[in-house]
């Protein structure tokens, strides 16, 4: 299974792996039929998630129902026990939205969802996060999950998400860290699909962040909480929703809060 799932996302273009895989993965639903595991973002139960992975797929990754991986899962967690995201009047800005939070989102009247992203065809705004075309001060709240990693300049990005941001607003911006690195790692010399997969970690990717991820953040303005969460978790409710299927070492297990001081 995992040889099949790794030809199925390295042959189709990322930007529509989200918009096709859910249908081959409710197929693979079915010889995943249990009630050992459970998806907090949509309910479904399994004997064990689908195994996911670009390079090395990971066991027990993908919920076959709506996509979610280890980190959405806590990130959906996490929005619900420590955030007023589930309570709160807010105007949400997603970049690169994730399919398995997308509908879901929608469907809350309390938020004003904006999707944004440049190729993704699940996001209704196409947008570069390096050049944001909102007023300063918009958003009450942002997630960008995964971008940092792909873009020419991610400090421009990250000073345009500050922009957007109202005085007081948080967000959630997450990228792959090897926790072996001390320091970002980055070479503009390197444009070779296969190179950058050596170095970085993926064909796609123009730098590989290490555990200095937090102050790298800081350098848009923002205020950063390396917040770990999954460390208030027990060890039942971690084997329940399978949040630490990593097997590499980009183990995603903090959660990066920003926030935009008054």
């Amino acid at each position: 299974m995992k040889h099949i799932i790794k030809f199925f996302i390295n042959l189709v273009p990322r930007k529509y792996i989200q918009l096709v895989s859910h249908i081959a993965s409710k197929f693979l639903a079915l010889f995943y039929m249990g009630n050992k595991v459970e998806c907090p973002v949509c309910g479904h139960h399994y004997r064990r998630f689908l195994p996911y992975g670009y390079v090395t797929p990971r066991e027990n990754a993908l919920c076959p129902n709506c996509l979610a991986l280890e980190r959405h899962r806590l990130m959906w967690l996490f929005l619900k026990e420590k955030t007023n995201f589930f309570t709160d009047k807010i105007k949400l800005l997603h970049v690169a939205p994730e399919y398995c939070f997308i509908n879901r989102f929608e469907k809350l009247d309390h938020i004003d969802y904006i999707t944004a992203d440049l190729e993704s065809p699940l996001a209704k705004v196409k947008m570069d996060v390096q050049n944001i075309p909102f007023p300063d001060n918009h958003f009450d709240v942002l997630f960008c999950n995964h971008i940092m990693e792909h873009v020419d300049d991610y400090v421009v990005a990250l000073k345009e998400l500050y922009r957007v941001l109202k005085p007081g607003g948080w967000g959630i911006i997450q990228s792959p860290v090897n926790n072996k690195r001390e320091t970002t790692y980055e070479d503009k010399n390197i444009t070779s699909p296969a190179e950058r997969e050596k170095h970085f970690g993926q064909k796609d990717h123009l730098r590989e962040f290490g555990n200095d991820y937090a102050m790298q953040l800081a350098k848009g303005g923002f205020t950063v909480d390396s917040n770990e969460f999954i460390k208030t978790l027990s060890n039942e409710t971690i084997e329940k929703y399978g949040l630490l299927a990593y097997e590499s070492i980009t183990i995603e297990e903090t959660i990066f809060v920003v926030s935009k001081r008054l």
